[in-house]
């Protein structure tokens, strides 16, 4: 299994393109090889659209600034530099295989709505996506609470779990190893074993003829094997 994390940046680049990137990002999702994938800032109505373009399937649960949703939509589809992050977010799972269960955790609340997402595929293997709070207290607190639920969501079975943890040396439990990881994003796995070194996977595309990479995070990729 080829897994994946990748936080979208709420659908921006780097410089900043002035409009949406929604087909850009399809576009890069779609060509690269992976069965599973846990994004992160995602504006809300992306994950169909993605997963569409990826002959995928989906599974997301609505993070942080999302009241009057629509509003804000109407104006990120438009001015997406100018709303930045108050677009609204979501974390999502993609999927190449079949999903067969989904549950949504609440970690925090305050100062921002953070929610664990977890899901099993077909196989019985179970992926849990986060975005963690930005201060690292509160990211350790959630972390510890993270391993609890996702321990109890998949038994015995494998369990992919990761994201932006917004730590750069988060703690796991026994029996977990680091597959993947850069600066603050990271890939831990228990009953599925690395079959090669994580590879970061370019996100450069060119807009009206100018270099831009799509999101501030580059997209981790890790070859797995139960």
């Amino acid at each position: 299994m080829r897994a994946l994390t990748w936080n979208l940046f709420h659908g921006r680049s780097v410089p900043p393109a002035g409009r949406s990137l929604e087909r850009e990002f399809a576009q890069l999702l779609a060509g690269w090889e992976w069965e599973v994938a846990l994004l992160q800032e995602v504006p809300p109505w992306w994950p169909a659209p993605l997963a569409r373009a990826a002959c995928a399937r989906q599974r997301s649960a609505l993070t942080s600034r999302n009241v009057l949703l629509g509003v804000r939509r109407a104006i990120a589809e438009r001015r997406p530099d100018l709303i930045k992050s108050n677009g609204g977010g979501c974390n999502a799972i993609l999927a190449r295989r079949p999903i067969v269960a989904q549950r949504a955790v609440r970690l925090r609340t305050l100062p921002e709505r953070r929610v664990l997402q977890l899901v099993r595929l077909a196989d019985g293997t179970c992926v849990a996506n986060y975005h963690a709070s930005t201060r690292a207290a509160l990211a350790a607190d959630e972390l510890a609470r993270l391993w609890e639920h996702a321990l109890a969501w998949a038994g015995r079975d494998p369990l992919l779990a990761g994201g932006d943890l917004n730590l750069r040396e988060p703690r796991a439990p026994a029996g977990f190893r680091r597959v993947a990881r850069r600066d603050v994003d990271h890939l831990f796995a228990r009953g599925l074993d690395p079959q090669a070194e994580a590879l970061t996977l370019a996100r450069g595309v060119r807009l009206d003829g100018a270099p831009v990479e799509l999101s501030d995070h580059p997209p981790l990729a890790v070859s797995l094997r139960r």
